[in-house]
């Protein structure tokens, strides 16, 4: 019964934010340089649990939904399949000395501020690394990918912590 709720939570936030990326965000696109993924929240959400092979197809359904709506073909993917390989290994080195308790979340809830900071922004730089540098596919304009690949990577995870301190107040108000 878990693992159906677990399905329909991640399902849930699965549609809107696909949707929210491919409708809203994908057209905000300051000067070239500011490309917010929002979308890579849902692999980020995942529970703790995730195998390292699930959260790589995880992480193959997502991309390829987004390079199916945004026309780049593997781009997304190959991004989205790098971070369900390495978040295993974050979560890893960023553990609490006794481990993560079972059913804990990968939030600022269960995380607190600074670990949920430091697991975002490593993994939104590998995500955003790999993807501008793929899409580059050269490496002529180091500077300008590498310039393109951190002011994004900044504006994602300012976006993804709005995003989490938001729905952890809604959370702290409904209780």
């Amino acid at each position: 019964m878990k693992v159906i709720k677990v399905l329909i939570i991640n399902a849930l936030r699965f549609v809107p934010l696909i949707l929210l990326q491919v409708l809203v965000l994908n057209n905000i696109n300051f000067t070239g340089y500011l490309n917010p993924m929002l979308y890579i929240l849902i692999l980020l959400s995942l529970p703790l649990e995730t195998s390292r092979s699930l959260m790589m197809v995880f992480g193959l359904i997502t991309g390829l939904m987004i390079d199916i709506f945004t026309r780049t073909p593997g781009l997304h993917m190959g991004a989205c399949v790098l971070l369900g390989f390495l978040r295993p290994s974050v979560l890893q080195s960023l553990a609490p000395r006794d481990g993560y308790e079972f059913g804990m979340k990968a939030n600022i809830n269960d995380f607190g501020l600074p670990r949920y900071a430091a697991y975002t922004g490593v993994l939104v730089l590998f995500h955003h690394f790999y993807l501008f540098y793929a899409e580059a596919f050269t490496f002529s304009g180091f500077f300008d990918t590498l310039l393109k690949a951190v002011l994004s990577s900044i504006f994602t995870f300012m976006l993804i912590m709005s995003f989490q301190l938001f729905i952890s107040k809604r959370k702290a108000n409904r209780i």
